[in-house]
């Protein structure tokens, strides 16, 4: 059976690694991004070629309306919807001092936000999907770590752990209809060179991947393998979790 599948934030990144990881000719997904439509159209043709039936759609998850819009385009388009994955986000650098109003507000709108418009939107058609029915929202492993000399991302890091918060509601709500509701929480993710969106220096990812226990960055692929088993039957009775996919990073 045919799953109807939703993605934010898949023209490059986890996004897109997600995206082939959940590509087969059983699957139809739901492509999203902000504005990388190129990125898109390559992560499009990609999927295409493994018989994975793909529609595109941009919009600023900050906008009210897009998670909403997202779902119905779905639904009009495969009938159905069983997985949302919520990945949209972006790490947000300036301190509290340097941080603005607006840009608070902005990374919530996007990240948190994003997620409570698409799970409302979403919820009749997880229900009706019922075990087969999934949420994964991608957080970061940020709103879990805080060093002195160590990254510090108050606005995106604070966004996502309201996120991780609406996972745990969510799965509570949800568990009744046989939906579960996850995050994972990446650690440090070697980025897309096409994505053109480079963070960090090349210096400050060699001083970082010294923190690491497993001495080496993860990929998206890595990420994207874990979004794929918690879409998958063998994880029917996970719901409710923040999975740390980080190389050790952070032991909890």
């Amino acid at each position: 059976m045919a799953r109807s599948i939703l993605i934010t934030g898949a023209a490059s990144g986890i996004g897109a690694a997600t995206a082939r990881a959940l590509a087969s000719a059983d699957a139809q997904i739901l492509l999203h991004t902000k504005s990388n439509r190129t990125g898109l159209e390559k992560v499009a043709a990609e999927l295409e070629a493994k018989g994975t039936r793909t529609i595109l759609a941009l919009g600023d998850l900050a906008e009210r309306h897009t998670g909403a819009r997202l779902v119905e385009n779905v639904v009009e388009a495969f009938g159905g919807l069983d997985i949302v994955v919520s990945n949209a986000g972006f790490p947000l650098r300036p301190l509290i001092g340097g941080l603005t109003r607006d840009e608070f507000d902005h990374a919530h709108a996007v990240i948190a936000g994003g997620l409570f418009a698409l799970a409302t939107a979403a919820l009749p058609h997880l229900k009706s999907a019922g075990p087969q029915g999934r949420i994964v929202a991608i957080s970061t492993h940020n709103a879990h770590l805080f060093l002195p000399g160590y990254l510090n991302f108050p606005a995106s890091a604070a966004a996502k752990a309201a996120l991780e918060t609406l996972v745990k509601s969510l799965a509570l709500q949800l568990a009744p209809d046989g939906v579960t509701v996850n995050a994972i929480a990446p650690g440090l993710i070697a980025k897309d060179k096409s994505s053109g969106e480079q963070t960090l220096s090349p210096e400050e990812w060699q001083k970082l991947k010294a923190r690491i226990p497993m001495g080496d960055l993860g990929s998206p692929a890595d990420i994207a393998a874990t979004v794929a088993f918690l879409c998958s039957p063998a994880a029917r009775y996970v719901t409710g979790q923040v999975i740390h996919v980080d190389g050790g990073l952070v032991i909890r």
